[in-house]
């Protein structure tokens, strides 16, 4: 299957490359641009449906996901499990819910995103789910390009998993090479 998924995603003119600054703050010479496949519904329908396939039987109560491309993919992994969705939005720096959603402790949530690279935005909205006392079930993202398995308490899946290459912005050669660093969906990109 994972032959199939880079394909979607190269088919779609997902897969750049040359220098990018990814939002973990590191750079990378190949960049994973989730709104092709987003803006695509049956391909998004597609690759959240490997995600629900994934995890459906473990009771999932709610599905949750980082804005901002986390939201759509929320929203139709949700759907296919016939539960909620809800989204995390950063306030002052800090992933939080907002827009009045509800919580019930103990409810059991998988989490969701697009591209997996340090999980920083799926760590912080397990943490703001953890303040509301939901119990994460596992984790689910398009795209893990991670040198090694995230390192979780829970079980992780990922639709493609392609190890890409990404550099502290010291340590780049494609800084040192003075090539230039773009910034996704930055006007100038």
């Amino acid at each position: 299957m994972s032959d199939g998924v880079l394909e979607i995603f190269r088919t779609a003119g997902a897969v750049k490359e040359g220098h990018f600054l990814l939002a973990s703050g590191l750079h990378s010479p190949v960049y994973w641009e989730k709104f092709r496949i987003l803006q695509q519904p049956s391909v998004t329908e597609d690759l959240c449906g490997l995600i629900a396939r994934h995890f459906r039987g473990q009771h999932i109560d709610l599905v949750a996901g980082p804005t901002t491309g986390g939201v759509i993919i929320a929203f139709e992994t949700a759907r296919q499990l016939g539960v909620r969705s809800i989204f995390a939005e950063k306030e002052d720096g800090v992933r939080v819910f907002r827009r009045d959603f509800a919580f019930v402790r103990g409810e059991r949530v998988l989490v969701v995103d697009d591209v997996w690279t340090t999980g920083g935005s799926v760590r912080e909205t397990i943490a703001a789910l953890d303040k509301w006392g939901a119990v994460v079930v596992g984790v689910g993202v398009f795209v893990d390009r991670s040198d090694q398995p995230p390192a979780l308490d829970m079980p992780f899946f990922s639709c493609l998993r392609v190890p890409t290459e990404a550099y502290a912005p010291g340590d780049c050669p494609l800084c040192a090479a003075q090539i230039p660093l773009v910034k996704p969906g930055s006007p100038t990109e």
